[in-house]
């Protein structure tokens, strides 16, 4: 288990903790700060029992603390770990206290661990326990669950968030990531939405649906390679992060949306105070990453109703800005240490701003460390020089950057966006699928020594972007322009 969380560490986290079963007791081992910090631990005072979970956690409910790490436990009989978010956790939670439980964490998990011990204690088994509870949760999750009742047995259950099964010999495995078992398995089933699975000693497995009807799930062999170190079948990198983006855009969405709406906490655990009290937005950048800004700001002004304003961070940083009250800060970078973009969060933690986030690609990078509150892009490394799936992602996360300050503020949830977002992953693979024939039209346009990228609303940020990508990879001089302005400079070049 510890060498799973480490195989995890690069999605970024605050804490992590373990839990052991042992001669019918539940060991509990939690720590802040790096894997490094629980390792320690257990050198001292180590684990031992053929049973048990692990977890890294990135704070979306109370502060990073070892209080606030997981598995959290119900009277050393329960052990839960968890990720994702609990929307009606609060709701849960008063229940819980007026029927006598102490609650000991800030967290939206602790209640989970609560809940199936008052159904254990009524005689349910701990997977027809589990099955009861998630009916009543909501939000998205992925749970591990195990009792000190049931010896040998892990229960996992999978709503909005990624939930895999690795299949060993007379042994089995839950992760949230295959990557994090590959060092003793290569063979995995995927949970799909509304699985609940029970792990048994030996190798046994059972899976029901989200009807509770009993499901076989294919297993599928993991293929080894370098990753992302790797071209692959690709003739380059670029091309290569370009077909990634279905992947990552599904990945960028996991966990952050319910039903029908953003996960606010998803910004962690200020964001709702935060949003409330947010008036107006300030968006710094550089490059690519400066024009997902400006798209941006089309969509915070028409949906969650703030001006915002959006600024090359070069720019910004020898300006001398004028900051009106409850103004948030947002910064963006691929890598997380844009000299130019920390300078300005440097210098805009000197001002008045409300608070800052950081939407970035890189856990543990200077401006994530730096910000008040982060959101990752999850696009994984990019190694091609101009950025492709960076920019997508930027584009989901400022997306649910919109619909959480709308959410927080009380105004609309935007079903029909949330919606669509699902949507966007399939989207995306028709949109590659056509490779062939783009191909095929770019050969007309090879000749040409100008190019002109023309956009309206929304899309003139993207004709930005389109200029741009164009003068990085094939050296031609391309300029973008709002389809309005046509007639003011590109149409005098004809005269």
């Amino acid at each position: 288990m510890l060498e799973g969380l480490k195989r995890l560490e690069y999605r970024g986290y605050d804490s992590s903790g373990m839990t052991v079963l042992n001669d019918g007791t539940l060991t509990r081992r939690r720590a802040l700060g790096k894997v490094a910090a629980l390792e320690a631990q257990l050198e001292t005072a180590a684990l031992t029992g053929s049973c048990g979970i692990a977890h890294t956690r990135w704070a979306t409910h109370g502060k990073p603390s070892e209080a606030n790490a997981h598995p959290h436990h119900s009277s050393d009989n329960v052990a839960v770990v968890h990720n994702g978010i609990i929307e009606n956790y609060e709701k849960i939670k008063e229940t819980l206290q007026a029927r006598g439980y102490a609650i000991t964490s800030e967290t939206d998990t602790e209640v989970i661990a609560h809940l199936l011990a008052e159904k254990l204690a009524a005689g349910l088994t701990l997977f027809d326990a589990t099955q009861e509870i998630v009916s009543g949760l909501g939000g998205a999750y992925a749970l591990g669950v195990m009792s000190a009742a049931e010896p040998g047995v892990v229960v996992g259950a999978r709503q909005g968030s990624p939930l895999v099964v690795g299949v060993g010999i007379d042994e089995t495995f839950l992760a949230s990531d295959p990557l994090a078992l590959l060092q003793v398995t290569d063979r995995f089933i995927y949970l799909e939405e509304g699985d609940l699975v029970e792990l048994r000693e030996h190798g046994d497995i059972r899976i029901v649906d989200r009807k509770g009807n009993r499901v076989e799930r294919p297993i599928h062999t993991f293929e080894h390679g370098d990753g992302a170190a790797s071209k692959g079948e690709y003739r380059h990198y670029m091309l290569k992060e370009i077909f990634e983006q279905p992947k990552v855009i599904e990945a960028a969405l996991e966990g952050r949306l319910s039903a029908s709406s953003v996960l606010v906490e998803s910004f962690g655990p200020d964001a709702q105070a935060l949003f409330q009290k947010t008036r107006q937005v300030h968006i710094i950048a550089c490059g690519t990453s400066y024009h997902a800004g400006l798209v941006a700001r089309y969509w915070l002004e028409r949906y969650a109703g703030v001006p915002v304003q959006v600024e090359v961070a070069s720019e910004y940083r020898y300006r001398h800005p004028v900051v009106p009250e409850g103004t948030l800060f947002v910064t963006l970078s691929q890598s997380g240490e844009t000299a130019d973009t920390l300078a300005a969060l440097r210098f805009a933690q000197t001002l008045n701003y409300v608070g800052s986030l950081a939407i970035c690609n890189v856990p543990g990078s200077s401006l994530v460390r730096e910000s008040d509150m982060s959101l990752m892009t999850r696009a994984g490394p990019e190694i091609g020089v101009a950025s492709t799936k960076a920019f997508t992602t930027q584009l989901i996360a400022l997306m649910l950057l919109t619909l959480a300050v709308s959410k927080a503020k009380g105004q609309a949830d935007y079903p029909d966006i949330v919606a669509a977002l699902r949507t966007l992953p399939d989207v995306c693979q028709r949109v590659l699928a056509l490779d062939s024939q783009i191909e095929t039209l770019s050969q007309a346009f090879a000749e040409k020594n100008h190019a002109l990228f023309l956009g309206r609303g929304a899309h003139y940020p993207i004709a930005l972007e389109g200029a741009l990508k164009l003068k990085e990879i094939s050296y031609i001089h391309a300029e973008a322009y709002p389809a309005g302005e046509l007639k003011h400079g590109p149409l005098a070049l004809g005269g």
